[in-house]
């Protein structure tokens, strides 16, 4: 437990066990669950925690609250891995007011069935005053769920910020403030992209509103508590929120069955950096994560998908990651497509259908087709497509 601010007590936890988050998402280094204190007049506990921790938190808050009584439980995100102990707290408390959205307390009742609470509806603007201390609540639905809400604490200049400024990896090992982390964007973009990716104009909506708020810290209820340099953390969102290009550069990633494919992405990239790309990362999609695969993707102005022919469609990696791209809302890009195919290719036709769906894409050049293995007469069409790419920068 460590005062973030004048009165706010950190409550969280941590699971560095932990290797999957969402059940999806690779956990290298564990996943924190941040959840505060604010004692004044009247006592607010803000989100509880994940059942796999119930049990450190519940010792947290005892252990914060000194034996005081809490008068509310504010619920910014009814997600169970913030909502889980609730009725722990409830049944502890029993006259503890659960404080948050219409739609949070309707999702209560069905992450609670069969019981009753004590409920407070609140909406954007609404406040509650706890003492020096008073809360605005500010509305961010789809940031990422419908009943999201945002609240500003006042005296302190604090934005309880729900899964907005977010990031992956246990307090302890990444640095309890946003200050201490040795590369924040990192793992912030891989959770932001995969997790929020497709509200953009939600949190691009919500990002407005807390630009009208002097805030002086954001306690997010994932990763570090950010309270020096805002600008660059809010640069960041509003250029992720918006799809704009992060780093100028191009992203090659390759689905190869027995090598052919790898080559002739590699040799592109070979090409595009003797050609002075400023940056040209590389991801192998058959054995590299794929939600790194899909950060990189919004990372970049310039995607090349390199991919083999298989059951008279698209190998199957680069489908999912195509896919994955779909689902997440990319878009604003450019596109260069490579295809290998041994007697009919089909990877060429599936991905450009993919990406025809997608928004405000543009393909490079022409598609280039390699027949089991890249030969010399290959090379010019990939000088070709790799002029096209450099002069598309």
């Amino acid at each position: 437990m460590e005062e973030i601010a004048k009165g706010i007590i950190y409550i969280g936890t941590e699971d560095k066990e932990q290797d999957l988050f969402e059940s999806q998402y690779k956990l290298e280094e564990g996943m924190s669950y941040n959840s505060y204190l604010i004692k004044d007049n009247k006592t607010a506990i803000l989100d509880t925690s994940d059942a796999r921790t119930g049990r450190q938190w519940l010792s947290n808050l005892e252990e914060s609250l000194q034996g005081t009584t809490p008068d509310y439980l504010i619920v910014h995100h009814m997600e169970p891995d913030h909502s889980a102990l609730i009725g722990s707290v409830a049944e502890k408390y029993p006259d503890i007011t659960i404080v948050a959205s219409a739609k949070a307390i309707q999702l209560l009742g069905q992450f609670q069935p069969g019981k009753t609470f004590r409920t407070m509806a609140v909406k954007e603007g609404d406040t509650l005053e706890l003492g020096s201390h008073s809360l605005s609540f500010i509305a961010a639905p789809m940031v990422h769920w419908p009943e999201v809400l945002f609240s500003y604490e006042s005296l302190t200049g604090t934005l309880f910020s729900a899964d907005a400024f977010g990031k992956f990896g246990a307090l302890s090992l990444c640095g309890f403030y946003g200050d201490e982390d040795k590369d924040w964007a990192c793992e912030a973009r891989r959770y932001y992209f995969n997790i929020c990716g497709k509200y953009g104009a939600q949190v691009t909506a919500v990002l407005k509103k807390v630009a009208q708020k002097s805030v002086s810290v954001i306690a997010p209820l994932h990763g570090p508590v950010l309270r020096k340099n805002l600008e660059y953390y809010l640069d960041l969102y509003t250029t992720w929120s918006s799809y704009g290009v992060e780093t100028p550069g191009v992203f090659v990633a390759y689905a190869s069955i027995h090598g052919g494919t790898a080559e002739a992405a590699l040799k592109l990239a070979d090409m595009l950096k003797s050609k002075g790309c400023p940056k040209v990362a590389v991801s192998d999609l058959t054995r590299d994560d794929r939600a790194e695969a899909v950060e990189d993707a919004f990372r970049y102005g310039t995607l090349v998908l390199a991919a083999s022919s298989y059951d008279a469609g698209l190998f199957t990696p680069a489908y999912d990651f195509l896919h994955s791209l779909q689902m997440k809302g990319w878009q604003k890009r450019k596109v260069a497509l490579i295809e290998n195919g041994s007697w009919a290719p089909s990877a060429g036709r599936v991905m450009k259908e993919m990406i025809g769906q997608m928004k405000e894409i543009t393909q490079i050049g022409e598609l280039v087709t390699i027949r089991s293995r890249m030969r010399e007469e290959d090379i010019p069409a990939l000088e070709a497509l790799a002029d096209a790419i450099i002069q598309a920068q």
